[in-house]
């Protein structure tokens, strides 16, 4: 398994993602490689979660072309992957508590 450092990368605050708290769903910022089964095994780890895991759903964000970024050429925002985990009721996730 890879670092689970490396796989989630930062918690993703938002207002949608903060509404999405009430609900017991967290939402992070992952590596755009990792998949289903390595982010899992990564929140497992990274935050004492064993068997408390109910559903992990993957996103992909397409970075946008921005304006005028050098001699008439466009730029482009780097693509990224989210995850949204629920975790079973009662259960907290630390990163978010201190927010």
């Amino acid at each position: 398994m890879k670092d689970p450092y490396r796989i989630i990368k930062q918690p993703l605050i938002t207002e949608k993602s903060t509404i999405l708290r009430e609900s017991n769903k967290y939402a992070f910022v992952v590596d755009v490689k990792a998949n289903k089964a390595d982010i899992r095994k990564a929140a497992e780890e990274l935050f004492d979660l064993k068997d408390k895991i109910l559903k992990i759903n993957t996103i992909q964000v397409r970075g946008k072309t921005k304006g005028q970024f050098w001699r008439y050429r466009q730029g482009r925002r780097p693509h990224w992957k989210k995850v949204i985990i629920t975790v079973t009721e009662g259960t907290t996730i630390e990163a978010f508590e201190s927010i």
